[in-house]
Parts: C-alpha cells; structure tokens; sequence
C-alpha cells in the first residue's frame, strides 16, 4: 500500500472530477516519470498519526487532509486501495504554510514506537525506533516539497492509495 500524491492545475482537477478514467489514464498509462507525482512509499499511515497524534480512523486534525481530505474525485473508482481524494488549489495554499512549519522535532512529538504498533499502524515498522522515524521524516520532506511546489504554482493536490 503505496502513498501517491499528484499536483494537479485547476483544469486538470475539474477535468479528472468530470471524468475520473482521465485520470487513471494519466496515472497508469504515463511514462512512469510524471515530475508532479510522488510516491511517499509507506509512509502515509505513520505521516497522519505523526501529524495528528490519532490513528487515520479517529483523526479528526486539520492535517489529516494533508493525505486523506475525504473528498473524492470519484468514490466508485478504486485506484488499487480505494478512491482518490483531492484537494481544491486554495486549500493546497491554505495547508502549505502549516506544513512548512514542522520540523523534525514537532513531528517527532507523536513519534510513540508503542502506541503505533499498539493502534495497528501501517506499516508496522515502528520497534526500529530511530530508523523507522528517519523513514517517516523523509516521507514528511517529500510532503513539504511537494506542497510548497503546488502553493506556489497554484495547483490542487490529489493523493491515493495503491
């Protein structure tokens, strides 16, 4: 269960909601190098219980929509675990900053090995303790850039499970 989020212009994002094949078709029939679209590998799991402090299923936090908004493009399509959701461009800009201001340290105040493994944590990694935060952290940084790009493009964001 891969974590994939796509920067999207504003005409991409209403052509996709009007016609959701549109967008499987970018994502799986492209030349693997889409620049706009990043793999955050397992990390999505860990990325909202970091940013939130709950499990994805109890997170209620702003930040959550970071990765899952709860708004579909299409809640019939499947893009391999689940439907798309999406981020309009003025709620990119509006996540953008309070993503910028996390760093290492904030995020590591959720970082509990315990409790995630105890509430199911995808992906379950989390008796490496240092390493398995490293991992996430990364994760984070792919986050922050990619949004800091789509702010500043004026782009909405897209991200999925696969």
């Amino acid at each position: 269960m891969i974590g994939n989020l796509l920067r999207v212009s504003p005409a991409e994002l209403q052509a996709y909601r009007a016609d959701s094949a549109r967008l499987e078709d970018r994502l799986y029939q492209g030349t693997g190098t889409d620049p706009a679209l990043t793999d955050i590998d397992k990390t999505w799991d860990g990325l909202v219980f970091l940013l939130t402090g709950q499990p994805l299923s109890e997170a209620t936090h702003p930040l959550a929509r970071v990765l899952f908004s709860g708004q579909l493009v299409d809640e019939e399509q499947d893009l391999g675990y689940g439907p798309a959701h999406y981020l309009e461009p003025a709620e990119v800009a509006a996540l953008q900053p309070q993503l910028a201001a996390i760093g290492a340290a904030e995020l590591r105040k959720h970082f509990d090995p315990a409790r995630m493994t105890a509430l199911g944590i995808y992906p379950g990694i989390w008796a490496e303790g240092d390493d398995a935060f490293d991992y996430l952290a990364d994760g984070f940084a792919a986050v922050q850039a990619l949004y800091a790009e789509a702010a500043k493009r004026g782009e909405g964001m897209i991200t999925f499970i696969a």
